[in-house]
């Protein structure tokens, strides 16, 4: 049997299986079948019959967006800490979603999907991963606003945990318009940027991410139960999706075959952290060694 088969086969069972596991000990059964039954109406819809990845990353906005809302609609959630940990859900969502729509709009395709597109189950699969990642991520949120004992006034964790939130928010948001200027500036042309947070760090976008579910974790700590601290799975599969799977290795494979042969670009991949950024900037790259910029 051809090897892509067998990824399909595997990636579309290990998502079922785990939806259907994860969602009945979470208690939000009903949630993974909404997260499932969007993504495979876009991918049998329009994404097969026309070979296509272009609404894939919009899909999965659009599939947090309905988590919250019908999570909202169908517990009736009124509390504060509710409220306000389904808001900050949708203002990620609304942004990125828009963000990343935007991009494939203006490059027409997303190189990620070229090989995963040449068999048609292991595209159905990246389908499913990504109704099994939009409902893990989104977890702790969906848990806080369907969970009775979260209607609790909100406490210190919560106050941490939106504030941790709004530091990731801004990260990310500053690093993706560090990096969409940078782009745009025509003398930029097949260059990578270094410049901004992209100095203390190769993902600061990827970094502010994982920090805001962090802190969508921490808020529901104040009120989590039983199987109900699975939520903090978010996090860790938000990064290990990032530091294995669709971000880190992508971008930088991409990013090896463009420079990797540029001494200056094996220096930043030496001395830039990956994720977590550095307190202190990097040294930068000269051609005549490297100028020590300390702390500025």
């Amino acid at each position: 049997m051809d090897k892509d088969v067998i990824r399909g086969i595997l990636s579309n069972s290990i998502g079922l299986c785990l939806l259907g596991i994860l969602g009945w000990k979470m208690n939000l059964s009903s949630s993974a079948a909404i997260s499932l039954s969007l993504n495979w109406a876009v991918c049998c819809i329009h994404a097969i019959p026309n070979n296509s990845e272009k609404f894939f990353d919009a899909t999965g906005s659009v599939t947090y967006f309905t988590l919250v809302c019908s999570a909202i609609v169908l517990s009736g959630a009124s509390a504060l800490r509710q409220l306000v940990d389904a808001a900050l859900v949708l203002i990620w969502c609304i942004r990125l979603g828009s963000f990343l729509l935007a991009r494939i709009l203006r490059d027409g395709k997303d190189d990620r999907f070229t090989e995963l597109k040449k068999v048609q189950l292991r595209f159905v699969g990246v389908w499913t991963i990504q109704a099994l990642w939009c409902f893990l991520v989104a977890s702790p949120a969906l848990i806080t606003i369907r969970s009775s004992s979260c209607s609790s006034k909100p406490g210190m964790l919560d106050l941490v945990g939106w504030g941790v939130w709004v530091g990731g928010f801004a990260f990310e948001v500053i690093a993706d318009k560090q990096k969409e200027a940078f782009r745009r500036d025509p003398a930029n042309k097949s260059k990578f940027i270094t410049h901004g947070l992209w100095a203390y760090s190769r993902h600061p976008n990827y970094f502010g991410e994982i920090c805001m579910w962090i802190g969508i974790c921490i808020s529901g700590s104040s009120c989590f139960y039983g199987a109900e601290w699975l939520a903090w799975l978010s996090p860790a599969t938000t990064w290990l999706l990032l530091m294995k799977v669709s971000g880190v290795p992508l971008v930088e494979g991409k990013g090896e075959k463009l420079w990797g042969d540029l001494p200056e670009y094996q220096w930043y991949m030496k001395h830039t952290p990956c994720i977590v950024p550095a307190l202190r900037r990097p040294p930068e790259f000269s051609s005549d060694g490297y100028v020590s910029l300390g702390g500025s």
